[in-house]
């Protein structure tokens, strides 16, 4: 939002996804988070430093939470169960929160009663 991180990625995204868990929840203040996820190894941070937060997920693994020290923007995060790729947030890229199509939806289990599954979604009730 302030500008002070820039990041960027090669390719297409592997995948969108939005994650119902109650750690993504928190995260964003809101009922998921809508993530553009890519290959690890074609994502990079071409400015600033992003501050981190480890929490664990329910998995017992952690779920690295990238976000800017400046403006508390959430960017990206990167998780040890999926150690390939990163979940960069729609809402903070170039364009914004494009209407990506998605393609998976997790913890489905956590899924509040107001928000309605993506039809054609895989539903996945956790990581599993």
């Amino acid at each position: 939002m302030c500008s002070q991180i820039a990041y960027e990625y090669d390719g297409e995204p592997a995948t969108t996804a939005l994650c119902h868990c109650t750690d993504c929840q928190k995260w964003t203040g809101a009922a998921y988070t809508s993530n553009v996820v890519v290959p690890r190894t074609a994502f990079r941070v071409t400015k600033g430093s992003p501050k981190t937060y480890d929490a664990v997920g329910a998995s017992g693994k952690v779920n690295k939470h990238f976000f800017c020290g400046n403006c508390g923007s959430g960017l990206y995060t990167e998780l040890e169960i999926m150690p390939d790729v990163t979940c960069v947030k729609s809402g903070g890229l170039d364009e914004g929160a494009a209407d990506h199509p998605i393609a998976v939806e997790f913890y489905t289990k956590d899924r509040l009663k107001y928000s309605q599954a993506v039809q054609g979604a895989d539903q996945k009730p956790e990581f599993a």
